[in-house]
């Protein structure tokens, strides 16, 4: 690969990167917000509500977008360094958040202490709840991702990018979850309606993304004249 071409590779993965470390510390932050996405009227599960979602996984499906084109163009590693990566930027933030409400707010602040408290108090359980399951999820993604594009020989992207989604999302929305009602954030009469409503979200958005990842699989191995199965090494 020329030194132009692989400049601008690099400077691919580096915006994908940005865009996947925004998307989970944002989904993070705004967490505590929730709405009702009822395309089927109002819908009950055991009592609980469906389709109560948390403003915090609008972002978050497009972390595993991300991951899979990763995975696709640059490989396992490069995916798995993203990640880790996300882990860190997660984890900085609640420092940050932490710091932030320990300093009082002066007289004349828009915001006070207990407004700020209120917005961003339940974030750093938020993200620690979210990193934990994270943490088995996106590792999840990435390595079923190479199961089925091993397996398949590099053809049927559709397969490996819905299959690993739906496993690692599954494991990741009962997960955080789980977390989040251990932590006393939500009841536990709100588990069932809570899991099903982001896992039949997140599935929605995996069936309605996979358009565009083949579209941005096209146009990169296009660019780069990838063969089906090829990566870009950027290490060399």
């Amino acid at each position: 690969m020329k030194p132009k071409d692989k400049k601008l590779a690099y400077q691919i993965y580096l915006y994908l990167a940005a865009l996947f470390i925004t998307s989970l510390v944002v989904s993070n932050l705004i967490f505590p917000k929730f709405f009702y996405w009822q395309p089927f009227g109002e819908v009950s599960f055991f009592g609980a509500s469906l389709f109560e979602i948390s403003v915090g996984i609008l972002p978050y499906p497009i972390t595993f977008l991300i991951t899979d084109l990763i995975s696709e163009i640059y490989g396992k590693r490069k995916a798995n360094q993203v990640v880790t990566a996300g882990i860190f930027a997660s984890f900085f933030s609640i420092l940050i958040i932490l710091v932030a409400t320990k300093v009082p707010a002066t007289a004349d602040s828009a915001i006070d202490d207990a407004t700020f408290l209120k917005v961003f108090g339940l974030s750093p359980l938020g993200v620690l709840a979210s990193m934990l399951a994270y943490l088995s999820a996106q590792y999840i993604d990435v390595s079923l991702y190479h199961f089925w594009k091993k397996l398949t020989k590099g053809k049927m992207l559709w397969l490996r990018n819905n299959f690993s989604t739906f496993s690692s999302q599954f494991i990741d929305t009962f997960s955080v979850v789980c977390l989040l009602c251990v932590f006393g954030v939500f009841p536990w009469t709100k588990f069932w309606g809570l899991v099903i409503s982001g896992f039949l979200f997140k599935i929605l958005i995996a069936f309605l993304d996979t358009p565009l990842l083949y579209l941005f699989v096209y146009l990169i191995r296009k660019r780069f004249g990838l063969k089906i199965g090829e990566e870009i090494n950027l290490d060399n």
